[in-house]
């Protein structure tokens, strides 16, 4: 049995949409009728990505791996703690950064960041992209003034220049992962803060170590740096051809775009299906 692990935005769906090819729905159907188990690995949150539950998977690592669920049994639920996270906020927006941030249940964005995306070219990140649509979309992103309290697991960034991040670094890296995209788009640094206590990496293991599964039959699909830990620590990793190219080093395989069928030919590539 193999388990096999799938980012979302870039890999198994276009950026910031929520309906996969029908080819990446039959290439799942069939490794799963061949005995393995497929789960998503995201960064969206348990909001963002429940829509694609509706496909059978079975399980998921959400919130870059701060909310991991194997069948019907939470494994890990570790958001950040409330005053850290109203700090984080602070520092971030007395320095002009735009935040978007997410619980489990919702996600909250400034209400001026749909201007400033407008502003930004370029549409080769597909984070970006993903916040772009998402927001345009209206995918369950509520404004910011809404925002009710409720604990988070990430601070998502975007700002015009690295050193409006400094000060957040400086009272926050060592606690967190200042993860950021890698350079398609003019004019914006975007990323996210992820908790040093957990990443995609560390979900791939939680569940692989439930399953009783070697670490070397597993299996991972992404296209951007958030899911580096995640191709670091499966057994074969895989990066889209629409991905970054930092990860497509690190990977061991790169298959096709999302938009070419790519998951479906590297599932039979691998021989999952």
């Amino acid at each position: 049995m193999k388990l096999i692990f799938l980012d979302i935005d870039g890999t198994l769906t276009e950026p910031g949409t929520n309906i996969p090819p029908e080819s990446a729905l039959t290439a799942i159907r069939a490794a799963q009728a061949a005995g393995n188990k497929v789960f998503l690995c995201t960064g969206r949150n348990y909001a963002m990505l429940s829509p694609l539950l509706q496909y059978g998977f079975d399980g998921f690592v959400g919130s870059a791996g701060g909310y991991v669920v194997c069948g019907d049994e939470v494994l890990y639920d570790h958001p950040m703690p409330v005053e850290t996270a109203a700090d984080i906020l602070r520092i971030l927006h007395e320095n002009g950064v735009h935040c978007t941030v997410e619980a489990r249940s919702a996600s909250y964005s400034d209400e001026d960041i749909v201007d400033f995306l407008a502003s930004v070219s370029g549409d080769g990140n597909s984070e970006l992209v993903r916040w772009r649509r998402a927001l345009e979309e209206n995918l369950h992103i509520l404004p910011m003034h809404e925002y009710d309290g409720a604990p988070l697991y990430k601070v998502i960034f975007m700002c015009r220049e690295a050193g409006q991040l400094a000060a957040a670094r400086v009272a926050y890296e060592k606690d967190f992962n200042f993860v950021v995209q890698d350079a398609f788009s003019q004019g914006c640094i975007n990323g996210e803060m992820i908790n040093r206590a957990f990443d995609k990496g560390r979900g791939v293991r939680m569940i692989a170590d439930k399953l009783s599964v070697p670490i070397e039959d597993t299996v991972g699909f992404g296209d951007s740096m958030n899911d580096l830990e995640m191709i670091e620590t499966v057994g074969v990793s895989v990066c889209m051809a629409n991905g970054s190219p930092a990860l497509k080093e690190r990977s061991d395989v790169v298959c096709g775009a999302v938009s070419e069928d790519g998951l479906a030919h590297a599932f039979e590539q691998l021989q999952l299906v």
